[in-house]
């Protein structure tokens, strides 16, 4: 699925240009192609971070039973293997 693209200027120092397209070329690609890949790595671990600020705020709303905790605790020390 081809998906419209709009051009955007950004500002990079020669030497992170540099770096860049080394890094393209080692992989077989392009400076465009990499910028594209660090933004989707930037916004999936934004991503990532809000789903774990928002876990985090639910269990200071209603912080897990001990009980519950405790007996987690005990099943995984019984069922861990032994390294």
């Amino acid at each position: 699925m081809v998906m419209a693209r709009r051009e955007v200027l950004v500002q990079l120092d020669d030497d992170l240009v540099e770096q860049l397209d080394a890094l393209a070329a080692g992989l077989g690609t392009n400076r465009s192609e990499l910028l594209r890949r660090g933004a989707h790595a930037v916004l999936d671990a934004e991503g990532l971070a809000a789903a774990d600020r928002q876990l985090r705020s639910a269990y200071e709303r209603q912080p897990a039973d001990p009980r519950l905790v405790q007996s987690a605790r005990r099943l995984a020390a019984e069922t861990a293997p032994a390294w």
